[in-house]
């Protein structure tokens, strides 16, 4: 089969398209045709050397190694003592993530996965789309259920709410019943108030910290050397939940009884299969920012690093 290496670390051209041998389902796996691969953060921090996270924290990546963790796709085949799924079932799943030298390896023909990880493609949306979910869909997901537990009435605001997880957030908000902050630059608003965002700050021209006040919680996907300036828009006793490093001034935080729910995302068919739900319903929408063939993983890998996306990075396999 085809599928995109990593032989050694470095920028997007170290990205090979070359063929591989076919993987074989172990018990409790199943045998995916990829369809599409969504391109995550980790699949370039991991190409890259990690750069952006602190040297004392930076995983070891075995090479040669294929990545990506988001698929959507069809049952080839299944593993010995698997009955949830057969040979033809469309799915879609984030694969043994946050395993990192043992993950999903989408960005291929064909990829296993743990039953666990997987749940039925939403049927409102093509594998594009469902390929889309995954990683940003969970992490906003359990953010917001899991280390947070919004209730209605709330108001939440979201930094980079125009990127993966930012636009699941947004919508997940909404959906509880959330007043929602959406924090974005300027072309980002109408897609931001489409989905349902009450308010709309442009970074760009407006200092969020001097016209924000009172939101019950923060969910920042940016963070950053100045991520501490999102603190003063939290009332008391308020939570600030970041998706990446940042500096947040966390004792003066803690003066005001402000605390960073949070964690890593991990792998889970059974809240992928509630968002699937919420997909088909209407309810919540994926945002594609640009979609690329396997063989231009390193076109794709570029896009990423320019920034400024609105929604998803998705690969699509023939």
């Amino acid at each position: 089969m085809k599928a995109i290496r990593v032989h050694r670390q470095g920028g997007p051209e170290v990205l090979t398209y070359e063929e591989v041998p076919r993987p074989v389902p172990g018990p409790g796996d199943v045998l995916i045709r990829v369809r599409a691969a969504g391109v995550n953060p980790p699949d370039w921090y991991a190409r890259s050397g990690f750069s952006t996270i602190p040297a004392a924290l930076r995983p070891r990546l075995a090479l040669p190694t294929t990545p990506g963790t988001d698929v959507s796709g069809v049952v080839e085949a299944t593993g010995d003592g698997v009955t949830e799924w057969r040979p033809g079932d469309e799915v879609f799943g984030l694969i043994r993530f946050p395993n990192l030298n043992n993950g999903g390896k989408g960005y291929a023909e064909y990829t296993t996965s743990p039953v666990g990880d997987l749940a039925r493609k939403p049927a409102a949306v093509d594998h594009v789309r469902a390929a889309a979910v995954p990683m940003a869909g969970l992490t906003a997901y359990q953010f917001l259920f899991v280390h947070i537990g919004l209730t209605p009435g709330k108001r939440v605001l979201v930094n980079g709410a125009a990127g993966g997880v930012g636009h699941f957030a947004v919508q997940l908000a909404k959906v509880t019943g959330a007043h929602v902050i959406a924090v974005a630059s300027t072309r980002h608003e109408e897609f931001l108030r489409d989905l349902g965002a009450d308010e709309f700050v442009d970074y760009t021209t407006t200092a969020v910290e001097e016209t924000v006040r009172g939101v019950d919680h923060v969910i920042d996907t940016v963070g950053g050397p100045h991520a501490h300036r999102l603190v003063h828009t939290v009332r008391a006793g308020g939570t600030v939940s970041p998706v990446f490093f940042g500096e947040y001034h966390r004792d003066r935080a803690a003066a005001r009884g402000i605390t960073f729910p949070g964690g890593q995302v991990r792998s889970s068919g059974e809240q992928l299969a509630d968002l699937a739900r919420l997909i088909d319903e209407g309810s919540v929408r994926v945002g594609i920012d640009s979609v690329y063939p396997l063989a231009d993983a390193s076109a794709a890998h570029e896009r990423a690093e320019r920034g400024h996306l609105q929604g998803k990075i998705v690969l699509t396999v023939s």
